[in-house]
C-alpha cells in the first residue's frame, strides 16, 4: 500500500528497502515533517501560456508490480498479463474477477512504460464490448485515476483521443472534467493533436468544436492547424482558418505556410467531416467539390485581404519556397486554379532560378492538366509560347527533353510506350508554337528536334529492343497455334469416310460445324498475328513509328493473338463433344472445356495491364491535351 501512495521518483529511492519501516524512515529522512503522506503525488501542469487555467495535479500509477523479485515476477505473469489480455479483448467479466480479487489492478502499472489498464482500453479502437469494457472500468475508478499519465506523460484520454474512440472520450470527460485539460507527449500536445496526427477527423473535430473539452493556446492552436494540413484533415484546418483568419500567414518550423504545404501535396483526397463536406465557398466549376479546394481558396482570400499592394504578394510567392513552382513540379492543378482563379496575373511569374513560367514547368515536368491552361488565358498564350528561359529554351526545347524519371513511371512503363507518350507531348506542344520558332535554336545551338533526337536516342533503343523482343516471342506463339490447328483441321474428331472421304460426325452433331468454324478461325487469326509482328520486325524503327505505327501494330497483333489462343481452345473442346456425343453423361466433355477456358483467360488477365498502356499511349494520352471542361476562369467582380 505504500507503494501505492507515492509519486514515480519516491517509488524508485525507497525500492531498495526490504521492510515498511525502513521506507518509512527514509521518507521521514527526505520530507521531514511536512510530507504528506496521500494517494496522489501532485504535479503542476503547465500553464506558462494561459494564467487562467488552474494548475492540474498529475500523477504516475503505482509500479508495484515490477519489483525485481520472483514473487513480483510471478504475480506479473499470473495477473498482469491476462488483464493485458482482457483489455485489448474486451472481456470486461473476467477482467472484472481479477480486479475484485486485487483492487490494485484497476489504477496500478500493468505494463511496461507506467501503463494502466485505463491506458490499454482507451487505445483499443474495437467494437461495442470494448467500450463496454471502458465504460464499466471508467465506473470503478476514481476521477483521480483518469489522471495518471504513463511514461510519455500521456492520460488515457490523450490515447482514446490517438485511437479515435469518441465514446470512451465523453466516458472520461462526464467522469471528470478536467482531464480534458491535461496535455499529454510530456505536456506538449493537447488530445485533439493526438487525434489530428492519427487522422481521426471526426475525433478531432468532435474535440475542437466542443467547448466542454477545454479551450487551446494560441501556439497549440498553430500546431494542430499545421498537423491537420499534413494528415489530410483539410476539413478542420478549413474551420481553424476561418475562426483564426491570422493562421494563413503562420510559419510551421520549416518556416513555411499553409498555402506551401499545401502547393506540395497531392490533394486528390482527403478526411473531411460531415459538418465540412457541403460548404457556401464557390470553388472552380471544373473542379471537384472537396473541401481542400475550398481551404486554399480560403488561404488565398485572407491573404489577398492581409496585403495593401501587389509586390507583398508577389513576395509571399517568390521566397525561397517557389510556392507557385513547388505547385507545378506534383502537378497540384487543383491549388493552382483557385491562386490563378483569385489573380491571374500570377500566370506571368517567372522562377528566379530558370527563367521559366508555370506552362514551361508544366511541359518539363509533363503535367497534360497544367500545360491546356494555355488554351484557357486568351490572348496571353501567344506571349508566353514566345517566352524562353535563361538557356534560351522554348517551350519546345522543354518537351524535347526527356520526361523526369518518376514521371515516366507514372505514366506509362515501358520503353516503347515511354517513347510514344514522349513523341505524343512534343507534337502537342508544337502545334501551338509559332512557325519562326519550332527550328529555333537554344543557347547550345540546338534545334528542338535535334534536342529530341539527342535526349531519346537511349530510350529508343530500348524501345526497339523491347518490340523486337515481344514481337517474336509472340510470333512464335502464334506459329506454333497455327501449326497445331491446321494439323486437326487434317485429321477431324472422328476420322473420315474411307469410301467418299466425308468426315464421319458430319451432320450427325452440332458440335463438328463448331469445331469446323473455331479451327478455321484459330488457323486465320494466327496466320494474322504472324504476318502482324513481322512487319514488327522489319520496321525501321524511327522516332515517328513509335508514335502510332508500332503500338497499333501491337496491338492488332496481340487482338488477333488472342483471338487464335481463344478459338483453339473452343476447337479442342469441341472435339471432345463430338468424340464423346454418344455417351449418356457429357460430364467429361463439360470438365473439360471448362478446363480449357482457363489459359484463355489467364492470358486475357497477364496481358490485359500492357493492353491498357497500348490504348493509354496511342489514343487515351491524346486526349488529356482536349479537356472538355474549362478549369480556370476569371472571379465576378
Amino acid at each position: 500500500m505504500l507503494c501505492c501512495a507515492v509519486n514515480f521518483e519516491t517509488y524508485e529511492r525507497i525500492l531498495k528497502y526490504k521492510t515498511a519501516k525502513e521506507m518509512w524512515d527514509e521518507l521521514e529522512n527526505s520530507h521531514g515533517n511536512n510530507y504528506v503522506y496521500n494517494s496522489s503525488t501532485p504535479e503542476s501542469h503547465p500553464s506558462t501560456t494561459n494564467s487562467d487555467l488552474p494548475p492540474i495535479a498529475i500523477r504516475r500509477p503505482c509500479g508495484v508490480f515490477f519489483e525485481e523479485t520472483r514473487d513480483a515476477m510471478g504475480y506479473y505473469l499470473k495477473n498482469c498479463v491476462p488483464l493485458y489480455k482482457h483489455a485489448l479483448q474486451g472481456n470486461w467479466k473476467k477482467a472484472k474477477a481479477l480486479i475484485v480479487e486485487d483492487p490494485r489492478l484497476r489504477n496500478a502499472a500493468i505494463a511496461k512504460g507506467s501503463t494502466t489498464l485505463l491506458h490499454i482500453a482507451a487505445s483499443v479502437r474495437g467494437g461495442a464490448k470494448h467500450v463496454h469494457f471502458a465504460k464499466q472500468l471508467i465506473e470503478e475508478l476514481s476521477e483521480g485515476d483518469l489522471l495518471l499519465i504513463d511514461d510519455n506523460g500521456n492520460t488515457a484520454f490523450c490515447l482514446a483521443a490517438a485511437a479515435g474512440n469518441k465514446q470512451v472520450l465523453d466516458l472520461m470527460k462526464n467522469k471528470n472534467p478536467t482531464v480534458v485539460q491535461v496535455r499529454g507527449n510530456n505536456r506538449t500536445f493537447p488530445p485533439v493533436r493526438f487525434a489530428a496526427l492519427q487522422g481521426r477527423c471526426d475525433v478531432a473535430s468532435h474535440l475542437y468544436e466542443n467547448p466542454e473539452f477545454g479551450h487551446y493556446y494560441d501556439d497549440e492552436l498553430k500546431q494542430l492547424f499545421f498537423t491537420c494540413i499534413n494528415t489530410g484533415l483539410y476539413g478542420l484546418a478549413l474551420k481553424l482558418a476561418t475562426d483564426r483568419p491570422y493562421l494563413a500567414s503562420e510559419r510551421d518550423e520549416n518556416g513555411e505556410t499553409a498555402l506551401h504545404l499545401l502547393s506540395k501535396s497531392h490533394l486528390d483526397s482527403c478526411c473531411q467531416s460531415p459538418q465540412h463536406q457541403s460548404s457556401i465557398i464557390k470553388i472552380n466549376p471544373g473542379m471537384k467539390q472537396q473541401v481542400v479546394f475550398q481551404l486554399v481558396k480560403k488561404l488565398w482570400s485572407i491573404i489577398l485581404e492581409e496585403k495593401s499592394s501587389m509586390r507583398e504578394i508577389f513576395e509571399t510567392l517568390r521566397d525561397r519556397f517557389q510556392l507557385l513552382f513547388a505547385a507545378v513540379e506534383v502537378g497540384n492543378f487543383g491549388f493552382l486554379s483557385e491562386i490563378l482563379s483569385a489573380y491571374p496575373n500570377l500566370i506571368w511569374t517567372k522562377d528566379d532560378s530558370t527563367g521559366q513560367t508555370i506552362i514551361h514547368k508544366a511541359v518539363k515536368h509533363r503535367h497534360a492538366s497544367i500545360f491546356n491552361l494555355i488554351h484557357e488565358i486568351g490572348s496571353v498564350k501567344d506571349i508566353i509560347v514566345t517566352m524562353m528561359d535563361k538557356k534560351r529554351n522554348t517551350l519546345l526545347h522543354l518537351a524535347a527533353k526527356r520526361a523526369p524519371p518518376q514521371r515516366q513511371l507514372e505514366l506509362v512503363s515501358g520503353a516503347a510506350f515511354q517513347m510514344c507518350l514522349e513523341l505524343v507531348w512534343f507534337k502537342e506542344v508544337k502545334k501551338i508554337m509559332p512557325p519562326s520558332l519550332i527550328n529555333y535554336k537554344n543557347s547550345a545551338g540546338k534545334t528542338a528536334s535535334e534536342l529530341f533526337s539527342e535526349e531519346h536516342k537511349e530510350l529508343r533503343k530500348d524501345a526497339e529492343s523491347w518490340m523486337k523482343s515481344t514481337a517474336e516471342n509472340c510470333m512464335l506463339i502464334a506459329t506454333v497455334i497455327a501449326t497445331g490447328v491446321f494439323a486437326a483441321a487434317i485429321a477431324v474428331p472422328g476420322g473420315v469416310d474411307d469410301k467418299g472421304g466425308k468426315p464421319n460426325y458430319l451432320g450427325k452433331t452440332s458440335w463438328f460445324l463448331v469445331f469446323t468454324i473455331s479451327d478455321a478461325t484459330a488457323f486465320i487469326s494466327s496466320a494474322a498475328s504472324i504476318l502482324i509482328f513481322l512487319s514488327i520486325l522489319l520496321s525501321r524503327y524511327t522516332e515517328n513509328d513509335f508514335y502510332k505505327s508500332l503500338p497499333l501494330k501491337l496491338m492488332c497483333g496481340l487482338v488477333a493473338l488472342s483471338c487464335s489462343i481463344t478459338s483453339m481452345m473452343v476447337a479442342f473442346a469441341s472435339a471432345f463433344f463430338i468424340t464423346y456425343h454418344h455417351y449418356a453423361s457429357h460430364l467429361v466433355p463439360i470438365l473439360v472445356s471448362i478446363s480449357a477456358s482457363l489459359p484463355a483467360i489467364l492470358f486475357f488477365i497477364l496481358q490485359i495491364r500492357l493492353w491498357l498502356e497500348i490504348i493509354y499511349s496511342t489514343i487515351c494520352c491524346k486526349k488529356l491535351f482536349k479537356p472538355s471542361k474549362k478549369m480556370l476562369y476569371a472571379l465576378e467582380n
